[in-house]
C-alpha cells in the first residue's frame, strides 16, 4: 500500500503517519510544500526511531508525483464530502491513499477531477469539524489491510501471566 500526504503542515501528524507506515510496511509519499522542515524535532519525536524503517519519498509537487505514477495506479482521495464511504470500495495491493493538508484538505479541483476515487470517513456529530490527519490515515489504511487479509503480518509471541 501507499500513503500520500499532500502538503502536510503539522510535524507530529506526519511523524505519527511515518510510524504507522513503518509498522505496516506501507510506502509513504510526502508532497511539498511542507509546513515544517524535515529536521523538525517534533517530526522526529512523533516518528520516534521508526524513520529508518519507513520506505518514503519526497515529491516537489503533486504534478511531479502524478506524472510518475505507474500505469493503472488506483488513487483513493480521502476528504469530507466524498460520494462514497471509505469501506465501500475494494482495495488492492499497491493502491494509493491520498490525504490533504490539515487546515485545507485536498484541492477541490483534484477532488472533482478524480471524483470516482473520492472517499469520506463518516462523522456523527455535526459540531465536529474533522478528525486528526494521522487518525484518518490509520482508519483507512487498516480497512484496506483488513480487506487484503493483513499481508506480511508478523506473528508476535504471546506472553502469558505465568511466564513473564
Amino acid at each position: 500500500m501507499n500513503v500520500v500526504l499532500v502538503e502536510p503542515e503539522i510535524p507530529p501528524n506526519t511523524g505519527n503517519v511515518a510510524r504507522l507506515c513503518a509498522a505496516t510496511r506501507t510506502r509513504l509519499h510526502l508532497i511539498e510544500p511542507f509546513g515544517f522542515t524535515l529536521d523538525d524535532a517534533q517530526l522526529k519525536r512523533a516518528g520516534m526511531d521508526y524513520w529508518q524503517h519507513v520506505e518514503w519519498r519526497r515529491w516537489p509537487s503533486w504534478t511531479e508525483f502524478e506524472s510518475r505514477l505507474p500505469a493503472g495506479a488506483r488513487l483513493w482521495l480521502v476528504e469530507s464530502g466524498g460520494p462514497r464511504h471509505y469501506a465501500e470500495v475494494e482495495y488492492q495491493p499497491g493502491d494509493y491513499l491520498v490525504f490533504g493538508r490539515e487546515t485545507a484538505g485536498l484541492p477541490k479541483g483534484l477532488l472533482h477531477h478524480r471524483r470516482n476515487g473520492w472517499l469520506r470517513i463518516p462523522m456523527f456529530n455535526p459540531a465536529a469539524r474533522s478528525l486528526n490527519l494521522s487518525n484518518c490515515v490509520a482508519i483507512v489504511l487498516f480497512e484496506a489491510l483488513r480487506q487484503l487479509r493483513y499481508p506480511g503480518q508478523v506473528s508476535v509471541k504471546k506472553i502469558s501471566a505465568t511466564n513473564g
